[in-house]
C-alpha cells in the first residue's frame, strides 16, 4: 500500500485533536476515494458528450457540492 503525507494548518490540526477518536486517515482515504470515483465518472460523461470543457466542470462542481452536502448532513 502506498503512503502518503498530508500538511495540515495548525488550526485545523487543534480541531481535529478535539476529536482523536476518529480515524482521521480513513477519512483523508475516504475523501480521495469519493474523489476519484467522481474523476471517473466525469471522464467517462466528457469523454462521450458534446458539452464544453466549462460545461463538464460546472457538472462537476455541482456534484461535488451535492457530496459535500451529503457528509455535512451525515456528520461526517
Amino acid at each position: 500500500m502506498a503512503t502518503i503525507t498530508l500538511s495540515i494548518p495548525d488550526n485545523l490540526m487543534k480541531e481535529m485533536d478535539l476529536s482523536r477518536e476518529i480515524n482521521w486517515s480513513e477519512v483523508a482515504k475516504e475523501a480521495i476515494r469519493t474523489k476519484v470515483n467522481q474523476l471517473r465518472i466525469f471522464r467517462s460523461i466528457t469523454s462521450k458528450s458534446h458539452l464544453s470543457e466549462d460545461d463538464a466542470l460546472e457538472i462537476g462542481r455541482k456534484i461535488n457540492e451535492s457530496l459535500h452536502q451529503r457528509y455535512e448532513d451525515m456528520g461526517v
